[in-house]
């Protein structure tokens, strides 16, 4: 009986390794469809599809697809068990006469037939290999893989059909990324030029690289180097280029290509320009700059005043976005903490650094900072003022509003009764509550270390502390000693037992007749008497309430710190804390300020005499008139609507329409949408009234309405008061003597 059993622990060996090479086989196979859906979504990661969206979406993909795989896989190992293994090679071969499972089973439990085919069945699983009986079926792995890879192939040569407008310069309209693009008619801009290329070398703070522009009025960064490069049908004496109202930039010829000239010049602002080639003059073409935004930061929190109670972790959450047009340089956190009182207050400023990373001058970045105010040296009363500032690869710079955090302080007490009255009302007490509760935390924390004896021991000597601050507390209502306390709520039964012989001064029975006895109960409702407990305070009714309620707590705090409990006693002692702050907030005193008090009038006197020899009648009047701005444009405006209407021109015509168009010049440049096709128009009604031809009449409608459009309305200035000129009656007098 002894030989099957050597053969059971190589038998369970077989099976393991079975299971083993089965699970590597399907480890294999989930690689496999893996790498068929990761290949694609690697390609369009590599070719940058979509921008940044589109490489964390594929991230997300691929982080998703793994994660489901190896999903499949622990439940894969899960569920394949010895067993199913033993179940798996009864299908598989026949050989072994479906019995696999007795490899499972205790020996000793199997009967004697069953031991015999057990030793059989050993036996014949040791000459099946391994790789045979966990063989796994790859067909369906290696199709999903040449899937993918064909998928991969075709996105890596089809074109980006995912660009935006922001992600490259050739996709903004009148833009190309090949910098020899030409210029698209060149003819329409002169009829001599054969060619026309306009490159654009973006500044270094852009990090982009040179485009073309294929339109004559174009928008560049500020700061952009601009080459023009013409290139003629002929040769030509003199070529120039133009800006509004500056001196004209000739055009050098380039030595190794015939009848071709450049110039380049640095954008600073806005402007219009035009080509002369020969005394022939093109249209005027506008050059619009894009200047390089501040950086914005946003703050999420804390907010712009932010206080921490006492009992709340000394930690402010920072939480801000920083965003640039262009990139991101630096950024951090200027601090200042204000320490004291009055003239003894002291500040002092640190910069803390930011946990952000800005390699590669990101255009984005998203704050998340703890500002531990410990760390920073602050404690109860303390103010942090705070501030961020970021600075872009460039001039940009940004600084947000100064943020406070102020740490309350419990041991200040806020009051005006100084301003008021000689009695101060608040105690000197108010105090000592905070001491306990900071007491009773340390001991918490202390309590590891000590033993029984000794915290029990700190925890009644504090208990101690909060008798005696209730005992005080207690003078206030009028219970001056401990005995005193809560005996208004007795029992009945103990009210009766509480004789006068236990010790207490009861005071005499009062001696009368039960006629004065009587009266005496009627009139004690309304009498003032001095020696009672409850009247000898000097706090409103619900003052007085809430300092009761601060009591309660305070007697449920000694409970608890008397009986070794003082984890249980915190929440108590917290709630006195905050009920004694809402006392002294509302025990203040305030006066009423006296002011001015005017003189009674002399009704008598005054009232209904008609006097009226004082009052005199005051006439003024103003004259308004237009401001005398832009004076050729409203000549010019009246001249192109006579010239509509049929009158004919005159050479003075032509020099008033020039003066007109150096003032629609200046608009023009702010504004080239709306003024430079009227600008252009000017030009063509000038040569066309100095040529004596007859004058376009669409280009007069559209001067005459953007001239409307460019007037400002008149506005009125107020002149000096004129008097009626009425004499006065003294005047007259006076005049009336001299003669």
């Amino acid at each position: 009986m002894s030989q099957p059993t050597s053969h059971t622990a190589p038998a369970l060996t077989v099976l393991e390794q079975v299971r083993a090479n089965f699970l590597r086989q399907k480890a294999g196979l989930f690689a496999l469809q893996e790498l068929g859906m990761v290949a694609p979504l690697l390609v369009w990661m590599y070719r940058d599809w979509g921008g940044v969206g589109g490489g964390t979406a594929g991230v997300l993909l691929i982080l998703l697809t793994l994660g489901i795989q190896t999903m499949r896989w622990r439940e894969l190992q899960k569920r394949t068990d010895l067993l199913k293994v033993a179940r798996h090679l009864n299908r598989r071969f026949p050989q072994l006469e479906e019995s696999a499972d007795l490899l499972l089973q205790p020996e000793e439990e199997l009967p004697l037939l069953g031991k015999l085919q057990r030793h059989r069945t050993a036996e014949t699983l040791a000459q099946i290999p391994a790789e045979e009986a966990s063989s796994v079926k790859y067909k369906s792995s290696w199709l999903m893989l040449l899937l993918g890879v064909a998928l991969a192939g075709a996105l890596w040569f089809l074109p980006d059909f995912t660009k935006t407008p922001d992600k490259t310069a050739s996709t903004r309209s009148g833009i190309s990324s090949d910098v020899n693009a030409p210029v698209d008619q060149p003819k329409a801009i002169l009829p001599a030029i054969e060619q026309m290329n306009l490159r654009i070398s973006p500044p270094a703070y852009t990090r982009k690289a040179p485009y073309a522009v294929t339109t004559p009025s174009f928008k560049a960064e500020v700061g952009a180097q601009v080459t023009w490069t013409v290139k003629t049908n002929q040769a030509v004496s003199s070529l120039q280029l133009v800006l509004s109202n500056q001196k004209p930039i000739p055009l050098r010829k380039v030595a190794s290509q015939e009848n071709t000239y450049t110039t380049s010049l640095t954008l600073k602002q806005a402007t219009l320009y035009h080509l002369r080639l020969n005394g022939q003059t093109s249209d005027f073409y506008s050059i619009e700059v894009i200047p390089d935004e501040a950086p914005s930061i946003v703050v999420q929190t804390p907010k712009q005043y932010t206080e921490i109670l006492f009992g709340d972790p000394q930690r402010v959450q920072l939480r801000a976005t920083l965003r640039d047009d262009y990139g991101l340089r630096s950024a951090d956190l200027v601090a200042t903490v204000a320490k004291g009182e009055g003239e003894a207050v002291k500040f002092r400023e640190q910069r803390i650094p930011l946990k952000l990373s800005f390699t590669g001058q990101p255009r984005e970045r998203q704050l998340t900072q703890t500002l531990n105010l410990q760390q920073l040296g602050m404690t109860y009363g303390d103010e942090l003022y705070f501030y961020l500032q970021a600075y872009d690869n460039h001039r940009g710079y940004t600084r947000t509003e100064a943020f406070l955090v102020e740490i309350e302080d419990t041991t200040v007490v806020e009051t005006m009764d100084d301003l008021s009255l000689g009695v101060n009302p608040n105690p000197e007490y108010f105090r000592s509550q905070r001491q306990i509760i900071i007491d009773t935390e340390k001991l918490i924390q202390e309590r590891k270390g000590l033993t029984q004896a000794v915290f029990q021991e700190r925890s009644n000597n504090i208990g101690v502390d909060q008798k005696l601050l209730r005992l005080r507390y207690g003078k206030f209502l009028g219970e001056e000693f401990e005995s005193n306390i809560g005996g208004a709520a007795l029992p009945e039964g103990l009210a009766e037992s509480h004789t006068a012989d236990d010790g207490h001064d009861h005071g005499a029975k009062k001696e009368g007749s039960e006629h004065e006895n009587k009266m005496g109960e009627l009139l004690d409702p309304y009498l003032h008497k001095h020696d009672q407990e409850e009247a000898a305070t000097f706090f409103e009714p619900a003052i007085k309430a809430q300092l009761k309620g601060a009591l309660a707590q305070m007697w449920e705090a000694e409970l608890r710190l008397r009986t070794a409990r003082p984890k249980e006693a915190l929440p108590f002692e917290y709630k006195a804390l905050r009920m004694l702050k809402e006392v002294q907030q509302k025990s203040r005193v305030y006066v009423k300020k006296s002011g001015f008090e005017p003189p009674p009038l002399k009704e008598p006197e005054k009232r209904l005499t008609g006097d009226l020899s004082k009052v005199q009648t005051f006439h003024a009047q103003r004259k308004e008139k237009p401001s005398e701005t832009l004076m050729a444009s409203r000549q010019a405006l009246q001249r192109v609507a006579q010239l509509r209407q049929g009158t004919k021109p005159t050479s003075t015509d032509a020099a008033l329409l020039e003066q007109a168009g150096q003032e629609l010049g200046q608009a023009a440049v702010r504004e080239p949408g709306s003024y430079l096709r009227a600008l252009q128009d000017v030009r063509q009604l000038t040569q066309d009234i100095r040529a004596r031809k007859p004058l376009c009449q669409d280009c007069l409608t559209r001067v005459e309405a953007a001239l409307h459009h460019f007037l400002p309305v008149s506005t009125k200035s107020a002149q000096k008061p004129v008097s009626s000129g009425a004499p006065r009656k003294l005047a007259q007098d006076y005049f009336n003597r001299l003669n």
